[in-house]
Formats: structure tokens, C-alpha cells, sequence
């Protein structure tokens, strides 16, 4: 037997009767025994067309002997039944069902994503999902629901827009930034090129981190309520470096900065900016043409794009640098121990719907 966590909630037509109706319909299912049911709380719509009414969300704990996505298609005939109609993203609906975690699994495919790969932000999840299963195990963060909560509820939150070179972290973060009233942090100086000799790459190295460390100070920290954005992770250089350095020079950067990292602040959420390998070919060789010294935009390319001799070959190198990204942040087998609890992967091909989907994350967390 399997322990599921649901997420629930309704904001069009009669609310509580809908969700009152969607668990006893869970609670008669064959294989399915409900554990607990969190109290309704109210909760402002996130995302989504505007207009749309308040919701009210509760959280449920089954056990179930049914497989994963045979959870996942009751929950679905549960909506059907109560009418829920998906005309566009994150609209109004009569009910919405979400599975959040089945036992410690975590699987990532078209048809299914475990954990949610929201719910480390949405404040309306987590809350009723403590009420009743605070301990219930978050695998990729290696913590429980419960710390899930009090990670976003510090009193100064700093979330790291993170992603390579042309992954439009710069753009992502500044439109976070003005949409919630946060300050927020741009990276003082571009990652370093692999391109000096190889006397001088461990302090090229050590000057960047001593750089971007700089506006993380743990003693000058901010108290801003709102909160800060920052475009950059501070061990994402380590996560570059590796491709620079080797042997005794890398163990000595990385050593470094360990002892960096725990004199600053450490961010309680990343947003993951990926993009695809054709995607950073164009806005490479975008970089690369006389009509980019009018912008700002891709800023961050300038220097990438001398890494080598054509926008395909640089592109190359970057995503090596985002598979390890990804895989610092979300695996975890490799996860970094600073990795923040909460990390939300978003495509950063359209840098408009990227920016909103961030918006939505932080604007959860509220």
C-alpha cells in the first residue's frame, strides 16, 4: 500500500459542496482508503486568466494499492464526474485534483510528474498538506512537507533565477522583480571564459566568486518583507568551473567555496531557466550580429560566444553546463548540499510565458 497526498481545491459555482463531493466520491473508490482531510482555507487565484473567483483548497492523505497513474486517472474520472472543463490554463474550474506525492516515488514523463512540480512554492498546497502530513517525505530535497513550508515562509526570501548564458535568467528575474516589489540582484560580472592561461583560471575563478558573493552577505542582509530576486546561484560557478579546471586546481576552487557559501545567504527557492539546444544556437548568433550592440537583451552571450568558433559549438558547451545545473539542483543522487528545497524548472523559449510561470511561482508563495 502506497501513501498518496492530494491537493484540492474550487472556485467556480458551489465550492465546498464540490469538494465535499469529490472526497466522498475518493473515499468509496475500490483500493482507496481515505487517512485524513485538511481544513478549506480561501486562497487568491495564482496565474491563470484574470477575473477569476477565490479558491477554496484543502489537501487529502490516502492509502491506495493502485499504481501511480492509475491514481492519476481516478483523480481525473473524479473531475469528469464533477465537471471539470480545461478550456485554457489555469482557468476557473469546478474542482481541480492534483496528485502531489506517492509514497517517496518520483517519476518524470509526459503523462506524469512526482512530485508536483509545483508544489514546493504554492503556499495553498503546502499549508493544508502540513496540516495533515507534515512528515510525509519530499524525495528530491531529501526533506518533509513540513520543512517544504517553513522554507518559503522566511521572513526575507531570496529566490535565484538560475540558468546558462542566453537562458534569459537576467530578463526572468528583473520581470519577477517589478511584478512583486522585490529588489533585486544581477550578477556582478559574467562567468569567466575558458580562455586564459592555465596559470591564471583558479584566480580568474576566485575573483568571480568573491564577486558574486559580494551582494549575498549573510551580515548586511536586507529585511525587505518582500523579499529579494536574484539572476544568478552562487554555486553555479562550481558547477562551471568543472569544465575550466581539473585536479588539485578544481578540489582548491571548490574548497573555496564552501567556505564562501557559508557567509552568505543561501536562496530558499530556484527558478530553473532550461532551454533547448537549437534555441541557444539563435540566440547565440543573435549575440553575435552588429544589431545586438542596440540590446540588452542576452547580455550575458557576449562573452559565451567567444568560448569557441561557431554559435553550434558554444551552444554545446553551455548545455553541458545546464545538464549539470539540473542535475546539482533536482537530482538526488547529485543534488548540491546548499541546493534550495524549492526548485521549479521552466522553458525559457519563450522568455514571455517563462517570466509569467516565474511570477506565478513567487507570487505562490505569498
Amino acid at each position: 500500500m502506497a501513501r498518496c497526498l492530494i491537493g484540492c481545491g474550487s472556485n467556480l459555482g458551489k465550492r465546498r459542496e464540490q469538494l465535499d463531493r469529490a472526497l466522498e466520491l475518493l473515499r468509496f473508490m475500490p483500493g482507496v482508503q481515505l487517512l485524513a482531510v485538511s481544513r478549506y482555507r480561501e486562497t487568491n487565484p495564482v496565474g491563470g486568466p484574470a477575473g477569476q473567483g477565490t479558491f477554496l483548497n484543502g489537501a487529502c492523505l490516502i492509502e491506495t494499492d493502485l499504481a501511480p497513474r492509475d491514481v492519476l486517472g481516478m483523480l481525473l474520472a473524479v473531475e469528469n464526474t464533477l465537471h471539470r472543463e480545461r478550456a485554457s490554463r489555469w482557468a476557473e474550474r469546478t474542482i481541480d485534483l492534483d496528485l502531489l506525492l506517492y509514497d517517496d516515488l518520483v517519476v518524470e514523463s509526459p503523462e506524469l510528474t512526482l512530485p508536483h512540480p509545483r508544489m514546493a512554492t504554492r503556499r495553498f498546497v503546502l499549508e493544508p498538506s502540513a496540516e495533515i502530513a507534515a512528515d510525509l517525505a519530499y524525495p528530491p530535497a531529501a526533506c518533509t512537507v513540513g520543512d517544504l513550508l517553513d522554507n518559503i515562509s522566511a521572513p526575507h526570501p531570496l529566490v535565484a533565477v538560475v540558468g546558462v548564458p542566453g537562458s534569459g535568467s537576467a530578463e526572468v528575474a528583473a520581470a519577477v522583480a517589478d511584478a512583486l516589489m522585490a529588489r533585486v540582484i544581477h550578477a556582478p560580472e559574467p562567468l569567466p571564459c575558458a580562455d586564459a592561461p592555465a596559470g591564471t583560471r583558479g584566480d580568474r575563478w576566485s575573483r568571480a566568486l568573491a564577486s558574486w558573493a559580494g551582494p549575498l552577505e549573510a551580515d548586511d542582509w536586507c529585511d525587505d518583507p518582500h523579499g529579494t530576486i536574484a539572476d544568478y546561484w552562487l554555486d553555479m560557478l562550481r558547477c562551471a568551473a568543472a569544465d575550466d579546471l581539473d585536479g588539485p586546481a578544481l578540489e582548491h576552487f571548490e574548497a573555496e567555496c564552501d567556505r564562501v557559501a557559508a557567509r552568505t545567504t543561501a536562496p530558499q527557492v530556484a527558478i530553473l531557466l532550461t532551454v533547448a539546444p537549437a534555441v541557444l544556437e539563435e540566440r547565440l548568433a543573435f549575440r553575435t550580429r552588429r544589431a545586438a550592440a542596440h540590446t540588452d537583451v542576452f547580455a550575458d552571450l557576449s562573452a559565451a560566444a567567444t568560448l569557441c568558433d561557431s554559435p553550434a559549438s558554444s551552444a554545446r558547451a553551455l548545455l553541458r553546463l545546464q545538464e549539470r545545473l539540473v542535475s546539482r539542483l533536482r537530482s538526488p543522487e547529485t543534488r548540491l548540499p546548499r541546493a534550495p528545497k524549492a526548485v521549479i524548472s521552466l522553458d525559457s523559449g519563450d522568455l514571455v510565458q517563462a517570466s509569467a510561470d516565474a511570477i506565478a511561482a513567487v507570487e505562490a508563495m505569498l
